[in-house]
């Protein structure tokens, strides 16, 4: 024991981090976090279905029912105009202004209120149901964080910052875990996301995962109660995978290093696009619509494929994607990672969606695209692809490891050390990339996610 100065101020005692955990308070917002989790999946569960009906109603559907014998090629196009204008429409007039900008990536921040959730949504169904080249995560964080805040809000008066914080984490949490298809990888996107770290890290994920857990039991039951099915990540035809071999380390490299290029291209071209677009959002955005839809046809023209291949965000393409991989030409496949690219930077401008799922996809078809050279096997090239796109976009290297692997099921673990190369390559080339902060303030040039008061959950 150490005796201070005379007349000396006694030394400040370190606030205890496990402190929330002891008290009654907690133990009721464990309650509600457990409450939360069933009826933010069956919303969650809902938006997800009504985003899957809405795409083939409106490419397959529609042109039958309007007395064309298929889907004309052309037919992106006036789409693509409609969802820009309501997305313009809904950024300008709605509160929320639709939600968070994409092409800032994933941050920290709170939850939207409820007066916001109309336009979120709304921003999102027409961003993901009518072709955008943008993910249903973003909207899912939103939905989830919102609901729980709000029902926070309806059954205590005045709740405390810290309370609010933890309870609109949990319910973002339990909406985007089942579109993940792991508690676990919504945990660590979230962790990441959020900046936490330390003993409060427990404090704000113990909610989380039981809200994720009880509301995972609805998200089952609703699939095989409306026979819709689930909305996992998971693959199931996989190629089998080799144990890496010192070749394919190289080409971890490789890949590593071109993806933080490419990120970088598609985040400063993205910002750029939006500078454009904002100084005449529901015009702008209708100009958006237009260049992924000619971007779309373009790619079919050119190819003989199908346009809604550039289109939409891409998850549930991926399976396909791997599976059929061998029906692409190269040049098909390189039609292919240039126009959904380029696509998925205009629609990072000015629609509304998450940034995860296309990045996943253009890092997946430039590693199958790269695994018809020597050296590389198609599983890891797939694998090593989404890890690195993703962290190259997202700046989330854990989560990325985790997406690019848990994805593959079994396989994923044989080629789990050549995604974690990749990805630690190129994470740390992207933030070398990214133009430093200037004093005081911060840099957009890199899309770090933060600046313009959004986040994950907004």
């Amino acid at each position: 024991m150490s005796v201070g100065a005379p007349g000396a101020a006694p030394a400040a005692t370190p606030e205890d981090p496990y402190a929330p955990l002891r008290t009654r308070r907690y133990l009721g917002l464990l309650a509600l976090a457990a409450l939360i989790g069933a009826p933010v999946c069956a919303v969650a569960f809902g938006f997800l279905a009504l985003v899957t009906e809405l795409q083939p109603l409106v490419y397959t559907d529609l042109p039958v029912a309007l007395g064309f014998g298929g889907t004309p090629l052309w037919w992106p196009l006036p789409m693509l105009s409609l969802a820009g204008a309501l997305v313009g429409l809904t950024v300008r007039h709605l509160p929320g202004h639709g939600g968070h900008e994409p092409a800032y990536g994933f941050s920290a921040g709170g939850a939207p209120s409820l007066a916001d959730l109309p336009g979120i949504v709304c921003a999102a169904l027409a961003s993901l149901g009518l072709g955008a080249v943008l993910g249903p995560e973003a909207p899912l964080i939103a939905i989830g964080g919102g609901l729980a805040v709000g029902a926070l809000r309806l059954a205590a008066r005045n709740p405390d910052a810290r309370a609010v914080a933890v309870v609109g984490a949990a319910g973002s949490f339990a909406a985007v875990s089942a579109l993940l298809g792991s508690p676990l990888l919504g945990a660590f996107l979230l962790m990441e996301v959020s900046g936490l770290a330390g003993p409060l890290l427990g404090t704000v994920l113990a909610p989380g995962l039981l809200a994720a857990g009880t509301g995972a039991l609805i998200f089952t039951g609703l699939g095989d109660w409306t026979g819709l099915g689930t909305y996992g990540l998971a693959l199931h035809d996989i190629p089998k995978a080799t144990a890496p071999t010192v070749a394919e380390f190289g080409w971890a490299l490789a890949i590593g290093i071109a993806s933080a290029f490419a990120g970088a291209g598609v985040r400063r071209l993205a910002l750029l696009l939006k500078g454009r677009v904002e100084r005449r959002r529901v015009a702008g955005t209708v100009v958006a619509g237009l260049a992924v839809a000619g971007l779309a046809i373009g790619y079919g023209a050119g190819t003989g494929r199908e346009p809604s291949e550039v289109m939409y965000s891409g998850e549930t393409a991926l399976e396909g994607l791997l599976a059929h991989s061998a029906a692409y030409s190269t040049a098909a496949l390189v039609s292919l990672v240039v126009c959904k690219a380029l696509a998925y930077c205009v629609s990072l401008s000015g629609f509304r969606g998450g940034p995860i799922f296309p990045a996943m996809f253009v890092g997946a078809a430039g590693g199958i695209l790269l695994s018809e050279l020597p050296g590389l096997t198609l599983t890891a090239g797939f694998a090593m692809g989404v890890g690195a796109m993703a962290v190259a976009m997202l700046r989330l290297p854990m989560t990325s490891v985790l997406l690019a692997t848990l994805l593959l099921g079994s396989e994923g673990l044989t080629v789990m050390p050549l995604v974690i190369v990749a990805v630690v390559i190129a994470y740390v080339v992207s933030v070398r990339l990214q133009p430093a902060a200037a004093p005081g303030g911060s840099s957009h040039a890199g899309g770090d996610g933060s600046g313009d008061g959004g986040s994950a959950a907004r």
